[in-house]
């Protein structure tokens, strides 16, 4: 606008305040379809939906307590989703692989249940002063990792979901187990049953549980679908009922049974 019609209008008083109001409600407009249109062209990504802590408890039934409070800690529980796709629409994305450690100390192996999601990589550092030898030929990956003394750095690439059961081929008595799941979306129970699985997206899941003392049925049994939502973030109460101690007894990675060696005989230890 010129000069002279700026005089123009102020001369009149009034018609320069509406001018500039209309002029302002044009831009302001303007402003609120440039951020509706930038949050059209980001896609569903800028519209995260509420993430949800999920929570449950875990009854182990052992004959062996007679009825008597246990230790309910070892479950653990996965949910995937069930459509595959994210409460938007898109697909689930993969699970970002990490690193984790399973320790080998004092003839034991530290945790006993690892949970890591497919993709990732665990280290076996052996932190004894004499060899360890870690295999596992089971279900999931299947590895051999020979012998090792303290201090040399072994690795496994956990790239085959499932569970995999894990053992020394030296110590009879050192076993863990690592469940390798396709979600990130994971648990394991403490000691008194409770567990705790963060930052899932309302949707239908499919929840799956494990523990190393139950029979294949019974935790077939246990599948079922949940819906979670603000409303709905309890898993309830998980009773699973526990049959003996089914990592007992196994064989070495030769599949034979482990030779009983007494302290003078044993090649691999240093005294």
């Amino acid at each position: 606008m010129s000069t002279s019609a700026r005089r123009s209008y102020s001369e009149t008083g009034r018609p320069v305040a509406r001018l500039t109001a209309g002029w302002k409600m044009k831009v302001s407009q303007q402003h609120v379809w440039l951020l509706l249109l930038a949050v059209l062209l980001a896609g569903p990504c800028t519209l995260t939906a509420q993430e949800i802590t999920v929570t449950g408890h875990v009854t182990l039934l052992d004959s062996e307590t007679h009825g008597k409070p246990g230790d309910n800690s070892g479950a653990v529980l996965w949910l995937t989703s069930a459509s595959g796709l994210t409460p938007t629409g898109s697909r689930v994305p993969d699970v970002p692989p990490q690193r984790f450690r399973l320790v080998q100390r004092n003839k034991r192996f530290m945790p006993h249940i690892l949970v890591v999601p497919l993709g990732s990589v665990v280290d076996f550092p052996n932190l004894d002063p004499f060899f360890h030898n870690a295999f596992s030929l089971f279900d999931g990956k299947r590895f051999d990792l020979g012998l090792y003394e303290a201090g040399t750095p072994r690795a496994v690439n956990f790239n085959a979901a499932g569970i995999c059961y894990i053992f020394c081929n030296i110590h009879p008595e050192m076993s863990a187990v690592v469940v390798v799941v396709k979600t990130p979306y994971y648990g394991v129970s403490n000691r008194s049953g409770a567990v705790s699985i963060p930052s899932l997206p309302p949707g239908r899941y499919e929840l799956n549980v494990w523990h190393e003392r139950c029979l294949p049925d019974t935790l077939k049994g246990a599948v079922r679908e949940v819906v979670v939502s603000s409303r709905s973030s309890s898993l309830g109460d998980i009773r699973l009922v526990l049959s003996g101690d089914l990592l007992k007894s196994h064989k070495n990675k030769y599949g034979r049974d482990y030779e009983t060696q007494s302290a003078s005989q044993l090649p691999y230890e240093l005294r």
